[in-house]
């Protein structure tokens, strides 16, 4: 097979040490504004004993900082000691079904409603504190400083081993609220739970909302009045994967005939107001949303179609992928209709926005992303672009590609 990404499947076989050390090899000189910690989070684990994982996303998470103080720039990198991790290092085997891989004699979680997080998404300063994000779990209290892992954050009991949280939160710069959901995935009567926090922890309100269909959701969107949630065609039959052994991956297919649609919130009360529809389109990651007088501005990476298939089987990912491109809704918020749609204009698949995050909720034409140039060529291949959009002029630009 064509090889588009040689030496990718380092990343999947290499066994990752926890570290700690000043970085002192760096060509020029780092602005004297640039201060503070950065942090990430992602899957850094694809292999527990003769075990080796399918998908891209199965891996356990390692969340990694960078402190900028006193002309130094200090590394760190640590596992998050999810019950997960812990409990196939003490064990030296894999016990539990991931996202893309089953074994026999594998196990859900405790509660036996569905796969124990790898705690391997994002990881966010909020109250106080550092936590890091899985998906469909409760996130995880690590030590801004050493990355220690504290324990797993229920926001003072408001949360729960079972309730459904979703990896990708969002936190008001402005007010300190942070806001997210979480899908309930019964096939009779499937519902989105919409959560608020004030900025101390403290909950201010869990709304259930009923939607069509027991649909995928990774993302969202909070704007000054408002939550907006993409609802798709890739539903999920949590059925076969708590009696029919089946992966998550293995329990999801896209049908985009059941068509896709915005759930808008009221952000202030967390009740519905509307459901937009938009066609059949499928969209993983969020860019923003703000408002203007009488509109609703909504901006989204859209899919041809869903990209999870192509996260596996490592490393021969993204042999399949297909376009994706930026959008921009616009809701006319008198009549809850689409009245207008930008789609900027690609070839390629692009992914993995990202804005500068004072301007989350508030008017902002700039984004980021990251693309597969090699999108439609044969082989492997992964993201190797970062590309700046730009919906004023409709155009992306100012693309920096990565070596071959």
């Amino acid at each position: 097979m064509t090889d588009s990404q040689s030496l990718v499947e380092r990343a999947f076989t290499l066994r990752f040490s926890e570290r700690s050390y000043e970085i002192r090899d760096i060509e020029g000189d780092v602005p004297e504004f640039v201060r503070g910690d950065y942090y990430s989070n992602g899957p850094s684990r694809h292999a527990i004993g003769p075990l080796r994982y399918r998908h891209l996303l199965d891996g356990d998470g390692m969340v990694r900082s960078l402190r900028f103080e006193d002309g130094r720039i200090l590394f760190k990198n640590r596992f998050v000691r999810s019950r997960k991790f812990c409990e196939e290092e003490e064990a030296g085997a894999a016990l539990f079904r991931t996202f893309g891989t089953r074994f026999p004699g594998d196990r859900l979680n405790q509660h036996g409603v569905g796969i124990e997080s790898p705690v391997n998404v994002s990881v966010w300063r909020f109250a106080d504190r550092l936590l890091a994000f899985g998906e469909q779990g409760l996130p995880w209290e690590l030590d801004p400083v050493t990355l220690e892992t504290v324990g797993p954050f229920t926001f003072g009991g408001a949360l729960n081993e079972i309730t459904p949280f979703a990896a990708h939160p969002k936190v008001d710069s402005s007010s300190g609220e942070l806001f997210n959901f979480g899908i309930s995935f019964s096939s009779e009567r499937p519902v989105i739970n919409l959560y608020r926090f004030n900025p101390s922890g403290g909950l201010v309100y869990r709304r259930r909302l009923p939607v069509p269909d027991p649909c995928s959701v990774h993302d969202f969107c909070v704007s000054p009045s408002y939550v907006i949630v993409y609802l798709n065609g890739l539903v999920l039959d949590i059925a076969s994967i708590r009696e029919g052994g089946s992966t998550v991956q293995e329990s999801m297919s896209f049908e985009p005939e059941r068509g896709s649609s915005l759930l808008i919130a009221d952000r202030e009360t967390g009740r519905r107001l509307a459901q937009v529809p938009i066609g059949r389109g499928y969209s993983l990651h969020t860019i923003n949303a703000f408002e203007e007088p009488g509109r609703l501005i909504y901006d989204v990476i859209e899919l041809d179609e869903p990209v999870y298939p192509d996260y596996e089987v490592i490393p021969e990912i993204f042999t399949r992928v297909k376009p994706g491109r930026p959008v921009r809704y616009v809701i006319d918020t008198r009549t809850w209709q689409v009245s207008d749609r930008v789609s900027l204009p690609s070839a390629v698949s692009s992914d993995f926005p990202n804005i500068d995050p004072r301007r989350a909720t508030l008017s902002n034409e700039h984004f980021w992303m990251l693309n597969l140039s090699k999108t439609g060529d044969p082989g492997r291949k992964y993201f190797d672009e970062l590309a700046h959009g730009d919906f004023s002029s409709g155009a992306i630009s100012d693309t920096y590609r990565l070596p071959d």
